[in-house]
């Protein structure tokens, strides 16, 4: 039993890690579309074309109906990562860089561990929201401090698509115990088509030749790999390792994005930032330690 235990969590944090190398072009890639595309398009179009992709993977797959049940959850699921989180990050990064949004999406593993507590049942204890809450602190002290790339409205913005994201997360790590990773959020998605479809046709640019081909890029990746591909990991890696625990590895992603923003969008990143999120994960390490309850040793049976 112990064994199995073991494989399941090396097998979550191996899931996690992929889908926080996969989310970490996420930010790039959406300020690279919003660069040429509509943001409600941009949202519209990322969920329609991930949701025909997850169409056909149930079809191969021959995946079972979700019960009524799951339905609400899976609402849950489209209403935080599928539609709420991707909106409201291409609408903040009209306002903000790159890399700045990276820094505020630290926050991310603080909210999934709330939502985890509240919809999952999880207890971590108490030292673990003493570490996650002070990186969280390091993370509003940076906000306050606002550099010349700041917006009051996209800070709040992308604070906005943080908190709905969790929940979005929780929940889905929470069903994929029962449904698996792959089926939460393709069904998510699914239920999306009969308004992403329509609305993507609708806002279509008026010259899709004039657009720029790094925009469509953009498009490209956060359809496939941010919508998709990066769930399948991420949802399987929660319900393994746990959300808590798992959920922190999200403060690696930060630092993987501000890489990938200096290398594709040529944005500075400066040492405060640097230095922010450097200490932010030194913080969720230690929420790490202690993102399960302690174990109950030499007590009778």
């Amino acid at each position: 039993m112990t064994e199995m235990m073991m494989s399941d969590k090396s097998k979550g944090w191996l899931n996690g890690m992929a889908a926080v190398l996969i989310f970490s072009g996420s930010t790039a890639g959406t300020r690279l579309a919003v660069g040429g595309l509509d943001p409600f398009f941009l949202t519209a179009a990322r969920a329609g074309i991930a949701g025909l992709l997850s169409a056909l993977l149930l079809i191969a797959f021959r995946a079972p109906l979700p019960a009524r049940a799951d339905l609400p959850r899976l609402g849950i699921v489209a209403f935080g990562v599928v539609l709420g989180f991707p909106l409201l990050s291409a609408l903040a990064m009209q306002d903000i860089s790159a890399a700045r949004a990276l820094v505020f999406q630290g926050l991310l593993p603080l909210m999934t561990a709330l939502f985890g507590v509240m919809r999952g049942g999880e207890r971590p204890r108490p030292l673990f929201w003493l570490f996650s809450t002070a990186g969280a602190g390091m993370i509003g002290a940076f906000a306050l401090a606002r550099g010349a790339d700041s917006s009051l409205r996209g800070d709040l913005l992308i604070l906005l698509a943080v908190v709905v994201c969790g929940l979005g997360y929780a929940e889905g790590a929470t069903l994929s115990r029962r449904l698996g990773g792959m089926n939460v959020i393709a069904w998510a998605l699914v239920l999306c088509l009969p308004v992403a479809l329509p609305a993507a046709f609708l806002l279509t640019p008026a010259a899709p030749a004039a657009v720029p081909a790094t925009a469509w890029a953009g498009l490209a990746y956060v359809s496939l790999f941010s919508m998709l591909i990066g769930f399948i990991f991420w949802y399987r890696g929660l319900a393994l390792g746990g959300i808590a625990a798992v959920s922190q590895l999200q403060l690696l992603q930060p630092m993987f994005g501000l890489a990938v923003s200096a290398l594709l969008l040529h944005e500075a990143v400066g040492w405060p930032m640097v230095a922010t999120t450097v200490c932010v994960i030194a913080c969720v390490t230690g929420a790490r330690r202690f993102s399960h309850p302690p174990a109950l040793r030499g007590r009778p049976a």
